[in-house]
């Protein structure tokens, strides 16, 4: 499988593996991503170089943004003041569930960050899905705190606010990584 940035003409494709999940979620009683998410925040994210995708063959199989941004109300100020990369969107297709590549993502992003510099891996989570939370710290991350205050980004309350962290480190997540080098993150000080 190869991991590859995504491109503008992605975005279609990307909304739709996106209701695949949130129809999924649904069947298992989450209230997870039923809200749809606005296309040109995703071709923003897509524009700016933090979306990626993991493909098998013609087939997308997973999906997953990688940004040095977090998201604003959710992070204290030293947190912020430490070099990290954050997590969002991680999706598996139904047609690749099973196979450990949500935790073989988790690693190639912990690379990733790594080699940008940053110390943190960082996520967070919906806060009422308890699977996903659980999955997390199987995942060897350390659930820091559960915010509520603000909204979301695409309207409504906040629903995405269990933040949760790990350390990166190299790793040898088995992809074939298509995607140019990172940039390094800036120093602090």
């Amino acid at each position: 499988m190869k991991i590859t940035p995504a491109q503008p003409d992605d975005v279609s494709k990307l909304l739709a593996f996106r209701e695949e999940a949130a129809a999924w979620l649904t069947q298992l009683g989450s209230d997870q991503w039923q809200r749809p998410y606005p296309a040109d925040r995703l071709l923003a994210t897509i524009q700016a170089g933090t979306v990626f995708m993991v493909l098998d063959g013609d087939a997308t199989a997973a999906t997953i943004t990688l940004t040095p941004e977090a998201e604003e109300g959710l992070w204290t100020e030293q947190e912020l003041g430490e070099p990290s990369m954050f997590i969002n969107k991680l999706t598996v297709g139904r047609t690749h569930a099973g196979q450990n590549l949500g935790g073989r993502l988790l690693d190639w992003a912990g690379d990733r960050a790594y080699r940008a510099g940053a110390k943190w891996l960082r996520l967070d989570a919906w806060t009422t899905n308890d699977a996903l939370q659980r999955y997390y710290l199987q995942q060897g991350f350390e659930h820091l705190r559960t915010v509520r205050e603000g909204g979301a980004v695409n309207g409504g309350p906040r629903v995405s606010g269990w933040l949760a962290q790990r350390r990166t480190a190299p790793t040898d997540h088995g992809f074939e990584d298509l995607a140019p080098n990172p940039p390094r993150l800036p120093i602090e000080g």
